[in-house]
């Protein structure tokens, strides 16, 4: 199964769970310090909520495509490389208290998406929260294709 992904960054976490739990009628798959997200059935959605500083106004994070399987995130890497676009993989990845393997790619308008599976359950926001390097914690995007996960980078 694969659906879309939507990863929000937003002031008040707490609301946000409440109103999504109400718009889609179903509560959170996950929940961790300064995160939840959603496994909605209908429509198919994984909804990513991070949550951002006091007073600002949500915004988009990143999207993203939750697949089933590795070899289906390397497909996609191949697929995207092979129409000439520029891809930062990674494997094995701790990010969103998840391990993953993903590649990412950038649309015209630079927004980030993610190819990704989720592979176990993990215990840490980003890949080095202790220093400051946390994934979902910074939303500050590179325009290098390496670095591509210099913001938020999780599902």
């Amino acid at each position: 199964m694969s659906r879309v992904q939507l990863a929000l960054r937003v002031a008040d976490l707490e609301g946000s769970i409440a109103f999504y739990s109400e718009l889609f009628g179903t509560g959170p798959a996950k929940r961790r310090p300064g995160y939840a997200n959603f496994a909605v059935t209908e429509p198919p959605l994984k909804l990513v909520l991070i949550e951002g500083q006091a007073g600002e106004d949500t915004r988009l994070d990143h999207l993203g495509v939750e697949v089933a399987s590795t070899e289906q995130v390397t497909a996609a890497a191949d697929r995207l490389k092979d129409a000439g676009l520029a891809t930062s993989e990674e494997n094995d990845t701790s990010c969103c208290y998840a391990l993953q393997d993903k590649v990412w790619v950038h649309g015209p308008g630079r927004e980030p998406w993610e190819v990704y599976v989720v592979k176990a359950d993990g215990d840490r926001l980003g890949k080095n929260a202790a220093a400051g390097d946390a994934c979902c914690a910074s939303g500050e995007q590179t325009s290098e294709p390496a670095t591509a996960a210099a913001g938020c980078v999780c599902g």
